[in-house]
């Protein structure tokens, strides 16, 4: 017992010196190259930034008695530049590394080429407030010469004007467009009017080739939390696929009958391995197109604000955000004030400081419409730069 007792306390100290050696290695390489203030990254790397912090104040010779975490150790990490240029880099317009790519959604992509081979047409779910954002880069290789019927979901979340110039633009480049609100249950007909009319087009072809008839296949495509299980629920009828507000709900390929005419397949959202322009994928953050262990609640708050500065609509936005936020009584430019002096006064007014919940409730308050109805993207020839 002696000696097996010897022998764990000098594995356990190797351990301990190991991992030593590996954070100090880390936090040292860290320190070389130097990222913006409040990088937008996942929960993993927060508690990386954190180590990396600690292994650098044990490197060199500082204690430390703030808990592992706050804000101070936090400060304290080599990841954090705090010059007033950095800053400006971490807005909106440059957030880094929103990443979020789960397991289950690369085997459904693979599962969705081979069947999208057998399918007759593709209906293409995409949010109103981010018609381009919420569009696969290779869903046109993907449906080659299918018929592809685009879905603007949400429609009553944006307003009339934008949604008459998202349509007027979509089928000026040749694409059918319908606008529903699949939660209301509102545009769901026209959907299923196009899908049957799809499926006599396509059985009269067959019946001129002495084929019999047969259910036309239809598959229903789009990013996660677009609205893709709650509009085949509508066609059906009844809840036939698992359907909640948030990415990642439907994990597997479905078949779902409507009638004796149509079958719908229902898909995982599925994303690009790796999201490159950073500025939309903050945009599917703050719409919760994608899931919350990619970026920091506050972060994306703070973009979020610096997002609607820039569009058209700012001056009709502003009021109602402000007021939303309880800022109306302080005598503030709310032009001239950064995002994450926004969110910093809203925690200090109602949330006690925490920024973390701030930014939770400010991002609830927009995906809940609660401070307007517009949209985060405009057509490619009318958006601003």
């Amino acid at each position: 017992r002696a000696n097996r007792n010897e022998m764990l306390r000098a594995s356990t100290s190797t351990t301990c010196r190991s991992w030593t050696l590996r954070a100090s290695r880390c936090a040292a390489r860290f320190a070389l190259s130097p990222r913006p203030a409040r990088a937008v990254v996942g929960r993993g790397a927060r508690r990386i930034a954190t180590t990396h912090a600690a292994a650098a104040g044990a490197a060199g010779g500082q204690s430390s008695s703030s808990p592992p975490g706050s804000r101070a150790v936090r400060d304290a990490a080599p990841l954090v530049d705090v010059d007033e240029d950095a800053r400006g880099r971490a807005r909106a317009g440059n957030v880094r590394l929103v990443q979020w790519y789960p397991g289950h959604i690369a085997r459904a992509e693979r599962l969705l080429k081979e069947q999208l081979k057998g399918v007759d047409a593709v209906v293409e779910v995409r949010d109103i407030r981010l018609p381009l954002s919420t569009t696969h880069p290779e869903i046109g290789a993907w449906c080659g010469e299918k018929t592809r019927v685009i879905v603007l979901n949400r429609a009553d979340m944006v307003s009339d004007m934008e949604r008459a110039r998202w349509v007027s633009y979509l089928k000026s480049i040749g694409e059918t467009v319908v606008l529903t609100d699949a939660r209301a249950g509102k545009g769901v007909r026209k959907v299923k009017e196009l899908a049957l009319a799809m499926s006599e087009e396509i059985n009269a072809k067959r019946a001129a080739k002495g084929l019999l008839p047969r259910p036309v296949r239809a598959a229903v495509i789009g990013y996660p939390n677009v609205g893709k299980s709650a509009l085949i629920n509508r066609l059906v009828g009844k809840a036939a696929c698992a359907s909640a507000p948030r990415p990642g709900v439907t994990r597997d390929l479905r078949w779902v009958r409507i009638g004796g005419d149509l079958d719908l397949l229902d898909a995982p959202g599925v994303l690009p391995a790796r999201l490159h322009d950073q500025r939309a994928a903050s945009r599917l953050a703050m719409a919760n197109d994608i899931g919350e262990a990619s970026y920091i609640t506050s972060a994306m708050a703070a973009a979020m604000v610096e997002e609607l500065k820039r569009l058209e609509t700012w001056s009709i936005i502003k009021p109602a955000l402000v007021k939303r936020f309880k800022l109306d009584n302080l005598k503030l430019d709310i032009d001239k004030m950064s995002g994450e002096e926004f969110v910093k006064r809203f925690a200090d007014k109602t949330c006690g400081g925490d920024e973390e919940r701030a930014g939770t409730r400010m991002l609830n308050d927009y995906r809940g419409g609660h401070i307007g109805n517009f949209c985060l993207e405009l057509p490619p020839h009318r958006e601003k730069n």
